[in-house]
């Protein structure tokens, strides 16, 4: 009998948010489901508890893959040299106390990595680059922000094109997506990259000139983000489809390199 193939395990680092005056740490269903169905891989979410309490490195070397989520929060300004202002808000420093580690682990371990909107500036943020905290309010830039209607199918339904790099992931992606011309992508935020970490490669372009995809150069492994939302109904979408495809068959990678047993310890749980 041939033996299954393991499961890849993608680490998903959470919100955390007041529920009644209690803290929980949540991950939004559109981007486990993203990674279920169109990933095909196993979502795990990680507590946002930070490095003192959870042993980031060894964690990370246990996965197979990690996503950082977009989030109604923003990495809190004085991860990139700049003052707390109310602009900025809302923060979520367990969040930030996470999410920045496991970013910089996952590329120095060769732990495939996509990034979408937070997650996205956080990338920028923990490679060394710094925020713009409302882009819209610069000159010249349009306004990238959530529309504002009832229903989610408009939320994030299409909203501008973006200007893919030639030769880059990106352009290759979209032609295995059988996507020809300008890739449209939904918009739902008011921050941006602002300075450019020396370790990313613009993917893509708003026509304003607002970066929307970066690759990382000196990355072991998949290592992409978005500042759009691609796993919204991802699997209606061929080149979100064929995004999620490629990053499950890049943990796929990982996960068939390793014994069964490092992928799911389950001797740790007394279940072996």
């Amino acid at each position: 009998m041939t033996k299954a193939s393991p499961l890849p395990l993608v680490g998903v680092p959470a919100c955390v948010r007041d529920v009644d005056g209690q803290p929980f740490h949540t991950v939004g269903d559109k981007y486990v489901r993203a990674l279920a169905i169109s990933a095909g891989v196993a979502p795990l979410m990680i507590p946002s508890l930070g490095g003192e309490l959870l042993e980031l490195r060894r964690l990370v070397q246990s996965l197979d893959g990690v996503m950082m989520t977009g989030s109604p929060s923003n990495v809190h300004p004085s991860h990139y040299g700049k003052v707390e202002t109310p602009e900025a808000e809302p923060f979520d420093p367990a969040r930030d106390s996470t999410s920045l580690a496991l970013i910089r682990l996952a590329i120095e371990e060769g732990v495939p990595l996509l990034v979408i909107c937070r997650g996205f500036q956080e990338l920028n943020v923990a490679l060394g680059g710094t925020l713009h905290a409302r882009v819209h309010e610069l000159e010249g830039r349009m306004d990238h922000r959530r529309p504002q209607h009832p229903e989610l199918d408009v939320q994030y339904g299409p909203r501008h094109p973006v200007k893919l790099r030639e030769g880059g992931p990106f352009a290759a992606l979209a032609k295995a997506a059988g996507v020809e011309g300008e890739l449209m992508v939904n918009s739902l935020h008011w921050q941006a990259l602002d300075r450019i970490a020396e370790r990313l490669v613009i993917e893509a372009e708003a026509e304003d000139g607002t970066p929307e995809a970066v690759s990382v150069k000196d990355a072991k492994a998949f290592a992409l983000g978005v500042q759009w939302h691609p796993e919204y109904k991802a699997w209606e979408n061929p080149f979100s489809r064929q995004l999620f495809e490629a990053f499950g068959a890049a943990a796929r990678a990982r996960a068939a390199g390793r014994p069964s047993d490092d992928v799911f310890p389950l001797a740790a749980l007394g279940q072996a």
